[in-house]
């Protein structure tokens, strides 16, 4: 399904194929050879997202580019069933396996592999040719790649990479005490955009 969102359409490659129950909505332009799977969403919820030649989007995964943080995928990507990338950019010739995430600001170097329910998380870069073990996470720039069992030492690095700014636009909660109203409520202001969709 394609969609005009906030008056942008999708441009795709006369040899791009999309799945007929993937959805590409607002400014995505998919390059040639490029294949969406089913079940995938490809949204530009106020920032494009770019998706290279010959890059395969499998089953169920999301990909969304927003209006701090556009997505721009190089060529010769695989990005594996049910992952998760939201304004990040993605080199040429990345393995994203299974259920792999990549959070707002990273940077993924080329050649580089997440394996299976791997996580590289905001405002962190992967060097060229790394490899997120199974599991594991990357954080920092340079990311440091650590055991999710290493919870003391992800958090050290992640905290002042400061993901709720990075991700909502919204400063980090007091200890103690939550920000969920204001996120939910900014985000149901982003989603609400939709409202005025039209399927193509």
């Amino acid at each position: 399904m394609l969609v005009e969102h906030l008056s942008q359409r999708p441009a795709i490659d006369a040899s791009a194929h999309i799945a007929p129950t993937a959805v590409v909505a607002g400014d995505v332009a998919i390059g040639p050879g490029s294949r969406i799977g089913f079940g995938a969403v490809v949204t530009a919820e106020g920032g494009p997202v770019l998706i290279g030649a010959n890059v395969i989007v499998r089953e169920n995964a999301v990909i969304r580019g927003t209006g701090t943080h556009p997505v721009r995928i190089g060529d010769h990507v695989l990005v594996g069933p049910g992952s998760y990338l939201v304004g990040c950019t993605i080199g040429d010739e990345v393995f994203l396996a299974t259920r792999a995430t990549v959070f707002h600001g990273a940077v993924i170097g080329d050649g580089a592999e997440v394996r299976v329910n791997g996580t590289v998380h905001v405002n962190s870069r992967l060097a060229t040719g790394a490899t997120v073990p199974i599991g594991w996470v990357a954080v920092g720039d340079p990311a440091q790649i650590l055991a999710p069992g290493r919870h003391e030492e992800i958090w050290a690095i992640q905290e002042p990479l400061d993901f709720p700014n990075t991700a909502f636009g919204i400063a980090r909660a007091a200890p103690g005490t939550t920000n969920m109203a204001e996120i939910t409520r900014k985000t149901a202001d982003i989603l609400d955009r939709h409202r005025d969709d039209k399927i193509l």
